[in-house]
């Protein structure tokens, strides 16, 4: 990931309260190679990806996979919904997609599908606009100014 990439998501991620830590883990994405793909190809690809990311998740976590075609959530509704997983002690995992997307049986596994935009964006934005909206969240459920309502 580029440098500043890396710097945004541990930025937010440092500002967590204690008892809401953000961590981060990647996968290895799929050897793509070079020349286009046909459908069945790209579908190879993410289903071992998907593999990989199955393998990844801690036993019992509560998984939101974040894609364009998912619920969009404003910030107190994140907010709220941060403090019912708060509530419930339950591990949330949140799910990029590559380049590619995600696997479509990962998306069915799903507790939750999400989206920060009807456009695309570019994974690696995607995960420091995460880092900040859960920042965000967890800052509205504390009362702190961060948010301006």
């Amino acid at each position: 990931m580029p440098a500043w990439v890396q710097a945004g998501f541990e930025d937010y991620a440092r500002r967590m309260p204690r008892d809401l830590p953000l961590q981060l883990r990647e996968i290895r994405p799929q050897a793509r190679g070079a020349g286009a793909r046909s459908a069945a190809q790209t579908e190879a690809l993410l289903k071992a990806e998907g593999e990989r990311l199955r393998g990844a998740l801690p036993s019992g976590c509560h998984t939101v996979v974040l894609d364009e075609r998912g619920q969009t959530l404003d910030s107190a509704h994140l907010a709220r919904q941060l403090a019912q997983w708060m509530q419930e002690r339950r591990d949330v995992c949140f799910v990029i997609g590559g380049a590619d997307g995600l696997d479509v049986g990962i998306k069915r596994s799903a507790h939750l599908m999400l989206t920060l935009s009807v456009m695309t964006l570019p994974h690696q934005l995607v995960r420091v606009i995460l880092a900040e909206q859960l920042y965000r969240a967890a800052s509205m459920l504390r009362n702190h100014p961060y948010h301006r309502a």
